[in-house]
């Protein structure tokens, strides 16, 4: 059992909870994630570890309320407990050699883009944040990401809040300003990476997407998580969940995380429809 000892509301759809987790607290590292049942009848929901806290021994998860799983989890307070919480899990991102990166999360890919910027900051890295949401009322993080930052950059889709338009025509501002980076990381809706990659791919820039296909084990033994990358067959859980989007199959990926569409739409909590892609 493992107890909640913080509880954040970050938007209307957004929770951020902060776990007694030692063990895990302990070898968690920027990249990684956690496995969640929320009790003996749950199923295995996979999320990303968002911060860590070794001395306080807790893992922080920042999470939306998209279906029955979360919706529960987010029925929980400071003081409950979570059945099953396991990690870390999948490989932690390697950052050797950078000296300038563009961290970029869309929407609540933001509380995954968070971690890795932060590790980049703590590095002595040049970090640029640029964070697209649809509207002021969903930005979730801009503190947080603003301290572990150079420049931060919000986008919005509709202009209530930063800059109108696209995290992508973001992108192509900066590096049309002559911003040389070693590596960009974008993480969020699988349409947003894949248009990302392709406004970097010109100018071979290194960039490292973080892969969310439909997971169950989480250890590579059901091979739900396959993706391919480079033309070979990958497992999310174990070979990523951090990889070169340059040669990932995006469109195959997409095609795989629908799989569900019709039962999704069957549950009254899934909140999946209509999503906002940011790109």
């Amino acid at each position: 059992m493992f107890k909640i000892i913080n509880k954040r509301q970050l938007n209307e759809n957004v929770v951020l909870m902060e776990v007694d987790a030692p063990f895990i607290a302990k070898k968690a590292q920027a990249g990684q994630f956690i496995i969640f049942r929320v009790d003996e009848k749950g199923e295995r929901v996979p999320l990303t570890i968002a911060d860590y806290d070794r001395e306080k021994g807790s893992i922080t998860i920042i999470f939306q309320m998209i279906g029955n799983s979360t919706k529960r989890l987010s029925e929980l307070n400071i003081g409950d407990f979570i059945l099953d919480f396991v990690g870390p899990l999948g490989n932690a991102s390697h950052f050797d050699g950078i000296k300038k990166a563009c961290v970029i999360g869309g929407g609540v890919g933001c509380a995954i883009a968070y971690p890795q910027a932060k590790a980049l900051n703590e590095m002595g890295v040049s970090v640029d944040i640029i964070a697209g949401f649809r509207n002021k009322d969903i930005v979730i993080l801009e503190d947080e990401m603003k301290a572990v930052s150079n420049n931060l950059i919000i986008t919005t889709d509709d202009g209530s809040y930063g800059k109108q338009g696209f995290v992508t025509n973001a992108l192509q501002e900066l590096i049309d300003a002559g911003n040389n980076y070693d590596m960009v990381i974008a993480i969020g809706p699988v349409p947003m990476m894949k248009f990302l990659c392709e406004v970097t791919r010109p100018y071979s820039i290194k960039t490292m997407v973080s892969l969310n296909p439909i997971m169950i084990d989480g250890t590579g033994m059901c091979g739900g998580c396959r993706v391919t990358v480079g033309g070979e067959t990958k497992f999310a859980c174990v070979d990523g969940p951090d990889f070169d989007g340059h040669i990932v199959d995006f469109d195959e990926l997409m095609r795989r995380n629908s799989f569900y569409k019709k039962e999704e739409t069957r549950d009254p909590n899934c909140r999946l429809l209509g999503g906002d892609n940011h790109a």
